[in-house]
């Protein structure tokens, strides 16, 4: 089976513009981007194409001029309620929204407060929701089936913000880092201020896959930021091409995106109580639960309990065993897993049809 894989080479680092302008590399075409892009209710903008040379690099910059609307400051009720009255596909749909509440739950914990209740500062105009959806659409334009990522680079130095003079890494791109165990590159040649924006964390930290991947790469597009640092590329790099179905797997089987294991150990629960947990982490959503058997201290038998969950429902799923049980802490750690290629059919019997995996 042969797919359409793409990489991300974070060079420079990555933020929105800079991951549409590495796709305008590669072939996407802006004008039929647009057309999808004006299913969105939100207008007061364009987009902006230019060929520049970030460090001795032909790098494609696309800028969201903003007019007077498009510049006016919007909430995080605005962006869901665009989002919710657009004409976009569902899946474009469902991920936009997915990558969007990466963000606001990465400013709630940067800046405390519940997610969605924040006041956005920068991330509060019209070129937020046009960075994310573009990238979605971009990439379902350009027939992407795997997406994967380098590590992010951390940036050194300080950067500037609606705060003030900050850290090169914000408060809400490390919370990014945080909670979806994305891999972070540290040391040694980093680029000099600001590399990795809480938009550009949360699009690649949603949509990308990290570790290792085989591929025949026939196109390369790198994206510019808009600044041009003297003895450094600021750029992303994006290669695309085909990948069989063996390539890059590391092993049988179709491997999933990033999930997390939450773990802890209970010594005095009962089982009703313990059985009444696992039905409502089922319901909840989790992708699995179980209980192993372990000793703790004083030799007395206890359990361990073990869950599996997307990277979505991870905070709901440890709220509900901090909740539900007495323990009084839970490990969490990023894990991937490989699915066996499948099918189900529909065979007739003697009895009726039956489901056949």
């Amino acid at each position: 089976m042969v797919e359409t894989a793409a990489y991300i080479d974070m060079i420079g680092g990555v933020s929105g513009d800079m991951l549409l302008g590495a796709m305008v590399g590669v072939g996407l075409d802006l004008k039929e981007l647009q057309v999808e892009l004006d299913r969105l209710p939100d207008r007061g903008y364009r987009l902006v194409e230019t060929r520049v040379i970030r460090g001795g690099l032909e790098a494609v910059l696309v800028v969201v001029e903003l007019d007077e609307d498009g510049g006016r400051k919007r909430t995080w009720d605005d962006f869901y309620s665009s989002i919710d009255n657009s004409t976009l596909e569902e899946s474009d749909r469902r991920s936009i929204r997915q990558i969007f509440d990466v963000l606001a739950e990465a400013e709630a914990a940067a800046h405390g407060g519940e997610a969605g209740s924040t006041h956005l500062h920068e991330l509060g105009t019209v070129d937020t929701l046009v960075d994310i959806s573009a990238a979605v659409i971009g990439l379902r334009l350009l027939g992407i089936d795997r997406l994967h990522a380098s590590a992010f680079p951390v940036g050194s130095g300080s950067s500037s913000s609606s705060h003030g003079a900050m850290g090169a890494t914000s408060m809400a791109t490390a919370a990014i880092y945080r909670s979806s165990g994305a891999p972070v590159r540290a040391g040694g040649n980093q680029p000099v201020g600001e590399a990795v924006t809480p938009t550009g964390a949360a699009i690649v930290s949603t949509l990308a896959e990290f570790g290792p991947i085989e591929f025949s790469a026939d196109r390369i597009g790198y994206g510019a930021g808009q600044r041009d640092p003297e003895g450094q590329a600021n750029v992303v790099g994006l290669w695309v091409g085909e990948a069989r179905s063996q390539w890059g797997r590391g092993g049988p089987g179709r491997r999933r995106p990033e999930l997390m294991l939450l773990e802890t150990n209970i010594d005095d629960s009962t089982g009703e109580v313990l059985g009444y947990v696992h039905e409502l982490l089922m319901e909840l959503g989790v992708l699995d639960a179980w209980f192993t058997p372990i000793q703790m201290k004083k030799n007395r038998p206890a359990v361990m309990l073990s869950v599996l969950v997307g990277r979505e429902l991870v905070d709901s799923a440890a709220e509900l065993i901090l909740k539900e049980t007495s323990t009084l802490g839970i490990r969490r750690r990023p894990v991937r897993r490989y699915e066996a290629e499948r099918e189900v059919v529909e065979v007739d019997t003697p009895l009726g049809t039956v489901p056949v995996k």
